[in-house]
């Protein structure tokens, strides 16, 4: 069939044909973004899932979202190194602009964009362009502490946003890599936002284990978002992800080929849009034939063990593959810590360090206490096939 009327989109983030099973997310944020620029109370949402769920695809749906409700939108990637203090900066730099230009915001903006020219001189941000010549205002956002600093800028971003008939949401991406002291300050400001009926908002996505750490970082944590699981689609969605666009394009899929690439994929996104990408250019049409599924099998397997998978195991020591090895011999997840220990005959206190560092690169996660699983889908099933090669 046709490669350039291939309807199906499997790089990172990039949005999938038929968005698939995810309406209730997407509504929860319409009436979240709708009841702020209303002045009503809305809450902010934190999105989580594993890997190549389709996080960062909701993120920017939710942005359009939020930008015809008439919001102000800003979306930020934490990675794993930055502060969050410079991650944002240059967003509230450019909101605080947009809305100096509305004349019943002009004053608060202008304020704003003081406190922001101390905030960066706190925080050692390089500061250029237009905020020469603006002179801090002593006592907003001056302290050196981002807990009390972070709090005056949105405060002066929401007030901004109110006057303007406005609102704001600040989207953030991977949320698991801010530092303990950044998620509370994110925490302690959009809570303050919400006590004082400012039209902010926050929606941030991360792996499943940034509920525990926004709830470690604030105990409130947990009542001021609600925490919407982004995993695998339903049978009936993963099928409607897959047959709707080739129906678009005036073709077909028979209902053995579609059932075995939903059965296989297990309803992951990423894994659909891949395996449906190789079917299509495999077949020779108008339908995909469960011979062409078959036949682009192991092309599909191919590119995600090149590129899906191998992108993030290249990230380990050799120390730390050994780890998620011998988690993938003991069969699928999760796994017991126990057992990982008994299998490489060390004791979990010697594993602790390796563990943490995993972890900390966003590989695995806690789902219990004691219990450890893979943040990519069908990650064990890929270190099985290169132990088999």
């Amino acid at each position: 069939m046709d490669p350039y009327r291939n309807p199906f989109a499997p790089g990172a983030g990039s949005r999938p044909p038929e968005l698939a099973g995810r309406d209730y997310v997407l509504e929860a944020a319409r009436i979240a973004c709708g009841r702020a620029v209303a002045g009503r109370s809305a809450r902010s949402m934190m999105l989580l899932g594993l890997r190549g769920t389709g996080k960062t695809v909701l993120l920017n749906e939710i942005g359009k979202i939020a930008a015809a409700e008439g919001l102000l939108v800003s979306k930020v990637e934490s990675p794993e190194s930055e502060s969050l203090a410079r991650l944002l900066y240059p967003e509230m730099r450019k909101v605080m602009r947009a809305l100096s230009t509305v004349e019943a915001a002009k004053q608060i903006a202008s304020r704003g964009l003081k406190g922001l020219r101390g905030f960066a001189a706190c925080f050692k941000i390089e500061v250029a362009g237009v905020e020469v010549g603006v002179e801090p205002e002593p006592g907003l956002a001056d302290s050196g502490d981002l807990q009390y600093d972070l709090p005056d800028l949105f405060r002066e971003i929401g007030k901004g946003a109110q006057a303007a008939g406005r609102g704001w949401i600040l989207l953030i991406d991977e949320v698991q890599y801010l530092s303990e002291a950044d998620l509370s300050a994110l925490i302690v400001s959009i809570h303050q936002m919400s006590q004082e009926g400012l039209p902010v908002l926050l929606v941030g996505a991360g792996l499943p284990q940034v509920a525990k750490l926004a709830g470690e970082a604030k105990s409130y944590a947990e009542r001021l978002f609600i925490y919407p699981e982004v995993s695998a689609l339903d049978p009936d969605s993963a099928a409607r992800a897959v047959e709707k666009p080739i129906i678009e394009e005036e073709s077909s899929i028979g209902e053995a080929a579609l059932q075995t690439i939903v059965d296989r994929t297990r309803g992951y996104p990423f894994f659909l849009q891949e395996w449906a990408s190789f079917s299509w250019n495999n077949a020779d049409g108008p339908a995909i034939t469960a011979d062409d599924v078959e036949r682009s099998y192991a092309e599909t397997l191919a590119s995600l063990d090149a590129g899906f998978f191998r992108v993030r195991i290249d990230r380990l020591t050799r120390a730390e593959v050994q780890f998620v090895k011998a988690m993938s011999d003991l069969g699928d997840g999760p796994y017991a810590m126990a057992d990982i220990a008994r299998s490489m005959s060390r004791s979990q206190s010697s594993l602790g360090p390796t563990r943490a560092n995993i972890i900390a690169k966003g590989m695995i996660y806690s789902t219990d206490h004691g219990y450890l699983d893979f943040t990519v889908p069908l990650f064990a099933e890929f270190i099985r096939r290169q132990d088999g090669d």
